[in-house]
Parts: C-alpha cells; structure tokens; sequence
C-alpha cells in the first residue's frame, strides 16, 4: 500500500510505551507526527528519540502530539529508553509503539504487505525502509511524508518549521515561499482571484510578477 499526502491515515491499535492507544482516538483534536525507526538500540535512532524528547515542548505549543514506532517488543522501547536519557540527555517524554507483528509498518507502506513473520530475527537492514516521518491533521489525513536512509539523522527542526506552514496554510488561503520560517512573508494562494484578495490585502501586496503576490504573514 503506497500512502499519499491527502490520504487518511491508517488507523490502528497498538500497545505503546504509555499503554494501548487506538491512533485516531489518540490524536484527537491535535495534529500528530509519527515517526518511525527500523529497530531498537540502533545509533542514529537513540540521537532523534533523545532530540525529539527535547523538542516536545515545541511541539506541544503547536497543539502536536509525538508517537514513536520501532518493530520490536514495547519492554525493549522501556530499555532502550534507559540508553537514551544517559547518553542523550532526555528520556522519551512520548509513546512509542511496540509493531512486532510488522502490522502497522505494512499499513503505511513501510515494508511489504506481503511480508511474512514478525520482528523476531530481523535485522536493521532488514527493516531499513521503516525510517519515515508522516504528520497527521486533526481530520487524520497525511500532510507531509519524509522517508530517510538509515545513515542519515533526521531534522526534527524542519518537521517543526513545515508544521508551521501547514497549520498557517490551513487556516489561511497563503503558502509559505523557499526556506519561510515563522513570521516572514507569505505568499497568496493562486486559488484567490485579485477581485477576492484585495479584501482581506486592502493594503494592497507586492507582485513582481502577477502570480508571485507577496503579503506579511497573517496571524495563526
């Protein structure tokens, strides 16, 4: 199953490091991300749970939950959390999901759906494509997919800053131009004709060319 942004977000139920979570319920109202890592005990994943751990607080202002997933048991996500905080600094502040059963990691297309077996024996390489980012809305639908190669940490900075974008772009008819950080110009949505823009921009916008219309942010 190859999921697309616009999709909605496989729902499922899952035994966590914080108890069982059905997903959809768990999100809630909230905006969620879900990350994924191939197995637990592995070097880059203990630096991105640690930083995640850290970065919770940004993430809570933005109305976001955070779950983990790995394919091994929960009870080796509670040792391997041990790991983390010594070398890291921060404990995982967030459940992370225990998918033996390679359930969930076939649902979102992260390992075949016709692969057989459960976690048991399998090896990072063999679980490498469970390496991926999805941020989910509050109507559960998938708004951003990131996958990334096992040698390569992951920048949970621009998981924030596209997260920004996303939650402005949702409540306003804009979109954030290259490299827009929180506060900087925006840009109108070529689905607003110049007739509709002028009343919400009565104050007018700069177009240096007639389809790149250039507005200051609007408050979230």
């Amino acid at each position: 199953m190859s999921l697309r942004i616009g999709d909605m977000a496989p729902d499922f139920e899952a035994e966590t490091t914080q108890g069982r979570i059905r997903f959809h319920d768990w999100i809630g109202d909230s905006w969620a991300v879900l990350f994924s890592h191939p197995k637990d005990f592995t070097p880059v994943c203990t630096t991105e749970l640690g930083y995640m751990a850290k970065l919770k607080p940004e993430f809570d202002k933005r109305n976001t939950k955070i779950v983990g997933l790995s394919v091994d048991p929960v009870d080796n996500h509670k040792r391997w959390s041990t790991d983390i905080k010594e070398t890291q600094g921060y404990e995982p502040n967030y459940p992370i999901i225990g998918d033996t059963n390679l359930g969930i990691s076939k649902k979102y297309g992260m390992l075949p759906a016709d692969l057989v077996g459960t976690s048991e024996g399998r090896t990072p390489a063999d679980n490498q494509t469970v390496r991926n980012v999805f941020v989910v809305g509050p109507d559960k639908k998938i708004k951003l997919i990131i996958a990334y190669p096992m040698t390569t940490g992951r920048n949970f900075d621009e998981v924030l800053r596209v997260i920004d974008s996303l939650q402005l772009t949702a409540k306003h008819k804009v979109a954030t131009p290259v490299n827009w950080k929180q506060g900087e110009d925006v840009i109108i949505a070529g689905s607003v004709s110049d007739e509709d823009a002028k009343k919400v921009y009565p104050q007018g916008w700069k177009a240096p060319r007639p389809y790149l219309r250039i507005v200051p942010q609007p408050k979230l």
